[in-house]
């Protein structure tokens, strides 16, 4: 027992005052400067969303709940082992590129940065970005092995400024969390797995007294439980699974999925060249397609998808010979360099030009040659897995979690942003309603809105995988034909720069 002496006069007064630790009521909720460091809590604690899964998706969505008027005030719980959101810089500006990347769309682009339209504030989290290693590119080449034709895509072709940005996951991590940190979002990092998750039915009334103990709420429904592995609990309104192809919440709560294996690997690596690479390529080779995008600091990123065997034996051949094989695949391996000739002259298509002149830029080019392997090489099994709901009682399910694409066009990070963005104003239009965030009603307007602009980006990326695996002659012509058609008719080729840059408006259907 700790004693406390009060002295008046002559007398002592002495009060005797029984010792324990300060329980964490007593302590304000993380701050950006402790979020990693939680201490074990002796009683569960009420949020009014708890986010699974600490990544790049589920940190942007609490930087849009933070920058909006209505949700900005919400008490939030993100869940994430990751050890890395316990620190507020953990990258070196010295150190060499990660392989893990994203290429993120103008769309992402604009709700990274600071606007403010119709009182919605974006996320603010792109000047954190920029402080980081990054590259825009404004060009695009694509062509496939038989070397029948070729697609050449310029920003200008859509009066944009950029076709996108490869950023590096790591940087996209961190900026995300700083500008997390800096909010004045209530928040508290829990760095753990989520171990079990309890939601009960609601109660016969319709009505229940929002001042109730937070098990009373729970019982009647009004809140969900979770358990993590550390042996903390807590309650919360809505549960956001935004944790990974693999999610904890989407297993719990019972969500079915669709989907294969595609019986591909990727694999990814950073290689340097001897000249700053400005432009994405990627070519359709037997085996899958190979991408090469630029990272800036004369590196770029490939992704090269093969078969399972043939990915074992890339990953392990020696440098020497992994870079041959890549600048192989890039050049003169596996068929010729495409000739606007091949399937006739351009003129075929003339009526349909728009009035854009063809060209110097308009030519086919060679990638520049890869000259040195800058990082370690990873492989990854390859999936489509798509929700059957994004959504149900106190539950919703965002990024991956959700759906699992082909990586041939980068999208998957991008359609996991887009569900971020919509999750929040959506949670924002029921909170100026007075609705409860967690009632399954609410977050059905969520999946309205993002299930079919994700099923369809997922079917044509499907398309696009299934198509450029058949080598059969009359199949190689149609393709060609469909690489010409989308080089030479301007209103096609202006459609498919605006989906592919995050509009999600169907090309020719706009």
């Amino acid at each position: 027992n700790r004693i406390f002496a009060t002295k008046a006069g002559s007398n002592v007064y002495r009060l005797r005052i029984p010792w324990r630790p300060l329980s964490n009521d007593a302590a304000p909720l993380l701050s950006s400067q402790n979020a990693g460091n939680p201490e074990k809590e002796s009683e569960a604690k009420q949020y009014d969303i708890a986010i699974v899964g600490g990544g790049m998706v589920g940190l942007a969505l609490a930087c849009s709940l933070a920058s909006r008027p209505l949700t900005r005030h919400l008490n939030v719980a993100i869940i994430d082992s990751n050890p890395a959101l316990g620190r507020k810089h953990f990258i070196k500006k010295e150190d060499l590129p990660d392989p893990r990347v994203s290429t993120i769309t103008p769309a992402t682009i604009s709700f990274f940065k600071v606007t403010v339209v119709a009182y919605i504030a974006d996320i603010g989290a792109w000047q954190f970005v920029e402080q980081h290693r990054h590259a825009y590119f404004d060009k695009m080449q694509v062509w496939d092995y038989t070397g029948l034709s070729y697609a050449k895509y310029n920003a200008r072709d859509a009066d944009k400024e950029v076709l996108g940005c490869v950023v590096e996951n790591k940087v996209l991590l961190s900026s995300l969390l700083s500008r997390v940190q800096e909010t004045d979002l209530l928040k508290k990092i829990y760095p753990s797995r989520l171990n079990s998750m309890s939601i009960l039915p609601n109660s016969s009334s319709s009505e229940v007294d929002s001042t109730l103990s937070m098990t009373a709420l729970f019982t009647h429904g009004r809140l969900a439980k979770l358990e993590l592995e550390d042996g903390n609990s807590l309650y919360a309104k809505l549960v956001v699974g935004a944790d990974g192809g693999k999610s904890r919440v989407r297993e719990l709560a019972g969500f079915r999925t669709t989907g294969w294996n595609y019986s591909q690997n990727a694999i990814i690596c950073t290689v340097e060249h001897d000249v700053e690479n400005h432009c994405a390529w990627q070519r359709f080779l037997p085996s899958g397609p190979l991408a090469l995008l630029p990272i800036g600091d004369k590196f770029s990123n490939i992704v090269w998808t093969m078969s399972p065997k043939e990915s074992s034996e890339f990953k392990s051949i020696t440098e020497d010979n992994f870079l041959k094989a890549v600048n192989r695949a890039l050049d003169y391996g596996y068929g010729p360099h495409p000739t606007p000739s091949i399937l006739g002259s351009s003129d075929l298509f003339s009526w349909l030009k728009g009035g854009i002149s063809k060209s110097a830029n308009d030519c086919f080019e060679i990638p520049p040659k890869v000259i040195k392997l800058a990082s370690e090489r990873m492989a990854f099994p390859l999936s489509l897995r798509h929700a059957n709901d994004y959504a149900s009682k106190r539950v919703a399910l965002i990024g991956d979690a959700a759906h699992t694409v082909h990586p041939l066009a980068g999208q998957g990070v991008n359609l996991g942003f887009g569900d971020a963005s919509t999750l929040s104003s959506v949670i924002s239009e029921g909170i100026a309603v007075g609705a409860d965030i967690g009632e399954v009603s609410l977050l059905k307007k969520y999946e309205a809105d993002r299930k079919p602009a994700n099923v369809m980006m997922m079917a044509v990326l499907d398309g696009f995988q299934k198509a450029y695996s058949v080598d059969f002659g009359p199949l190689n012509i149609l393709r060609a034909a469909a690489f010409h058609g989308a080089h030479h008719i301007s209103p096609l080729k202006k459609s498919i720069i605006s989906y592919a840059s995050g509009e999600m408006r169907l090309p020719l259907f706009a």
